[in-house]
């Protein structure tokens, strides 16, 4: 028997009921073929690119066999970036992609600093560019943008025209999923800097759910600004592409509720994709299993009841410990500075994910880490947190377990 959902739950559900802009509630209708049904213009970018597509931030040397899988399943986008395993990413892909360039579109990314040189960026580019064993990329990120400087640095965008002038590269974004995402991407469209927008997003993350709720309960929903962004994006023609889309992915959990083919992973594909402002989900495809799984929901942008329960049922296992992206409730909430969402980042990478290893690499790269919560009674962010997250209980631990 499922436990009835509380109050405090049930609001943090998001869209996932389907009553959201943009959803539609269906009769089950399940396709088993593990291909790619449908491909989306990219906006301004004119690339028609798979709905469901390759990320590549934990493939690793010897895993070349799973770019062909993805391929010769339909899927032409591949995203990657120079810090993905140790720069194996990028080799693997390289390798993977030797006489079948003109099948896929690329996107690779780096980290451009507020003082990062444009030699530094052109420097990192033709490195990518090497290990990817290519000319040019279709699209080039820059990486994590998480803060108004790092936009800002004129010498990103010499940089860009040359790079462009040079064949080099055809587009430019930036991605993010960190606190101050939304403030950077809308000031990156004010004033025409993107070609395409990387997004951390997913199914509890779409406050107009809430606005149907707030009177009665008398509550207000705390959570991103990212679907307004998201409209303003396609408004303006610029590519929105989907991360972070099964929200911590603890498929396992999942399986003991999956019944008749449908899965928990698809119906967080159908939801994401059921947004018009949405050309594409990227997903870090790691098996061939998970490959024809993710597939089986491509072209379906309807979300059934079922498939509701299931996103439901997700919501409830991970509520009390899944940081939402783009919240930023709880900076400054820490006197010792600890970037507690990014700790927190990193922590499901290792206990959603499964992957220690890519856990302890993002860890490592945070500007600081948790060591101060081991020493710390936990009062200062007890109430940070308005989703109710536990700060305190997984901090401390999660410094032990990636240090």
């Amino acid at each position: 028997m499922k436990k009835p959902i509380d109050r405090r739950s049930f609001l943090k559900l998001g869209a996932v009921t389907g009553l959201a802009s943009g959803f539609t509630l269906a009769k089950a209708e399940h396709n088993n073929a593990n291909r790619i049904r449908q491909y989306t213009r990219l906006g301004r970018t004119n690339l028609e690119v798979s709905d469901i597509s390759f990320g590549s931030s934990r493939l690793r040397p010897g895993e070349e066999y799973l770019v062909d899988y993805a391929l010769d399943h339909g899927v032409n986008f591949i995203d990657t970036a120079e810090s993905y395993t140790r720069q194996n990413s990028e080799r693997v892909i390289g390798n993977a992609l030797k006489g079948k360039r003109d099948k896929v579109y690329i996107a690779t990314k780096m980290f451009a600093g507020d003082n990062t040189s444009r030699t530094t960026m052109m420097r990192s580019l033709e490195k990518s560019l090497s290990r990817l064993q290519t000319d040019y990329v279709e699209i080039f990120f820059n990486h994590a943008l998480n803060e108004m400087p790092r936009l800002k640095n004129d010498e990103w965008f010499e940089f860009v025209e040359l790079a462009k002038k040079q064949g080099k590269i055809q587009y430019t974004g930036i991605s993010g999923h960190a606190g101050n995402l939304v403030e950077c991407a809308d000031y990156a469209l004010d004033n025409n800097m993107v070609d395409v927008l990387l997004l951390g997003h997913n199914f509890g993350q779409d406050p107009a759910f809430y606005a149907r709720f707030i009177r009665s309960f008398d509550m207000v929903a705390n959570l991103p600004d990212l679907p307004r962004l998201m409209a303003k994006a396609k408004k303006q023609d610029v590519g929105v592409v989907a991360m972070k889309v099964l929200r911590g992915a603890r498929l396992n959990d999942m399986r003991p509720f999956e019944e008749g083919g449908h899965t928990y992973a698809q119906a967080a594909f159908k939801w994401t994709l059921s947004n018009d402002n949405v050309d594409t989900a990227i997903i870090s495809m790691t098996s061939t299993e998970k490959i024809n799984e993710y597939l089986g929901a491509s072209g379906e942008r309807k979300v059934t009841q079922r498939d509701f329960e299931l996103l439901e049922q997700y919501a409830r296992l991970t509520d009390m410990t899944y940081c939402r992206h783009a919240c930023n409730d709880c900076e400054g909430a820490c006197p010792s500075e600890v970037p507690i969402s990014d700790v927190l980042r990193s922590r499901m990478y290792a206990t959603d994910y499964g992957d220690l290893r890519f856990a302890k690499d993002e860890y490592a790269r945070l500007d600081g880490n948790a060591s101060a919560c081991l020493s710390c009674d936990g009062s200062p962010c007890e109430d940070a947190c308005t989703h109710s997250i536990n700060i305190a209980r997984l901090c401390g631990p999660t410094h032990l377990m990636l240090s």
